[in-house]
């Protein structure tokens, strides 16, 4: 029977641990796999969302100044970056200048701190495989920590369900692999299993600002704070206009049926869905993952739920060994944390530029990140140089992983900022000081860019 599967998978938790509430959880969206749900969202439950822009808001610098001295910050930091070959935490590679996201989030965070003359709390959201080598890396910055609160609170962990029966995988090649995070929709669960939720708000914040450790773009603006503090709302996303580098990923719209706002992932999304979901005319705005919530009202929420907030089911299946097809197939639930915008009926989202939306998912964009598309200011933060950012397409097979990409960049990325697109087909490796203007291709099965060379053509002046 499958409820075995669910007592086996409630043992093996609480055998390793894990938090009660987090084991509720768990348990609540087992229930809802047992009994066949997807968590998809039909295109014909959905109409197009359109929304505020943060350019047309007036934020006076008192409401700024206030909201921003009750703001704390959480970074998610669970990824390991194993799309791009990577087996330590993401933020842990190098991007600009000999340093790491969490080297330029520390900055960014001091910085801010002294600019705003506010304490702005940092707390990353680590996993049981990021905490370690995180904690480690931040050790240099002994003033990075607030007196009372910790540097880090961990994600839970769940068991990978088998697919045939949804009992919980084994795997003794390497027991970890047993073993998922529940979605960064976990956040809530975990400030509330932890206790942080209570400290936080018994400590005096009122605001938490929340991003990904791999968008450098997400910093604690106080103009944003006050524009969110202003709203009145209990929870807001930041959103940006969809290109097409975001054709295949998820998108905001309300739901007919009651009017909320929603967030569809691309794992929400039927295949015979998938075209309206790519339709950049239709759905215009999709999730930075930059969010903000009131922490009291969160806390009433959950509370007033049992522990359980709700947010829509993510059923994800996977290989137990995500290198290995022909190990056995796993269902892994998830949650998305931005999802919780539809728990409040009053949440809001708000348009912002691509300048707080720097996500680095692939090691394309590590190339326009660590090219002089951006500079690197003195506050940390990053600011676009030229228009536009170009558009960079690398050969998958031989610039994917992290350590191939380096080796063909030897001496640097090349210059980006007169670029408009880059795309390299075949193993091509660069010399020092290449410069890529207007639109630039690169074919065949192997080659070099010599040391100053130009590539593409620039645009006409006309």
């Amino acid at each position: 029977m499958k409820t075995k599967g669910l007592r086996q998978a409630t043992e093996k938790m609480q055998a390793a641990g894990v938090d009660d509430l987090a084991i509720q959880v768990f348990a609540h969206y087992y229930r809802q796999i047992e009994h066949g749900e997807t968590g998809m969202i039909a295109e014909d439950t959905i109409e197009p969302l359109d929304m505020p822009s943060l350019d047309d808001v007036e934020v006076s610098d008192e409401a700024a100044s206030e909201a921003i001295g009750a703001t704390m910050v959480i970074k998610l930091n669970g990824g390991l970056g194993t799309s791009m070959g990577m087996a330590r935490a993401k933020s842990l590679l190098c991007v600009r200048r000999g340093l790491s996201f969490l080297d330029v989030i520390a900055r960014q965070v001091l910085h801010q701190r002294r600019q705003y003359g506010a304490t702005l709390p940092l707390i990353f959201m680590n996993s049981f495989r990021t905490s370690a080598d995180t904690l480690a890396a931040l050790a240099r910055y002994d003033d990075l920590a607030v007196e009372g609160l910790p540097l880090e609170f961990l994600q839970n962990k769940e068991p990978k369900l088998l697919v045939k029966d949804l009992k919980p995988v084994g795997w003794p090649r390497d027991p970890s692999l047993e073993w998922c995070p529940p979605g960064h929709g976990d956040i809530y669960t975990a400030l509330m299993g932890t206790g942080l939720l209570d400290r936080l708000i018994d400590a005096g914040y009122r605001y938490a600002f929340v991003s990904n450790s791999d968008n450098l773009g997400a910093v604690a603006d106080a103009r944003v704070a006050g524009w969110f503090a202003e709203s009145g709302a209990p929870f807001a996303i930041e959103a940006v206009r969809r290109t097409k580098a975001d054709r295949k990923g998820g998108h905001f719209a309300r739901r007919k049926a009651d009017g909320r706002i929603v967030l569809r992932e691309t794992a929400q999304t039927a295949k015979e869905d998938r075209e309206a979901l790519g339709d950049l005319d239709r759905h215009k705005f999709c999730s930075t993952n930059n969010l903000w919530f009131d922490l009291e009202r969160m806390r009433n929420e959950i509370k007033r739920r049992d522990g359980i907030l709700g947010l829509p089911l993510i059923r994800n299946q996977k290989n137990v060994d995500p290198s290995d097809s022909s190990s056995p197939e796993v269902i892994q639930i998830e949650t998305a944390m931005g999802a919780a915008i539809e728990v409040f009926d009053d949440s809001r989202t708000i348009e912002v530029g691509r300048d707080r939306f720097v996500p680095v998912k692939t090691t394309n964009d590590l190339m326009v990140l660590r090219s002089d598309a951006y500079d690197l200011g003195t506050d940390f933060v990053l600011d676009q140089v030229g228009g536009t950012l170009p558009f960079v397409d690398l050969d998958d097979e031989h610039y994917k992983i992290v350590g191939d990409f380096d080796k063909r960049f030897p001496t640097g990325v090349p210059s980006l900022k007169d670029a408009e697109s880059l795309t390299i087909s075949g193993d091509w490796t660069f010399g020092k000081g290449v410069r890529v203007q207007g639109v630039a291709h690169l074919e065949g099965d192997h080659g070099r860019v010599e040391a100053g060379a130009v590539l593409g053509e620039a645009p006409s002046s006309d």
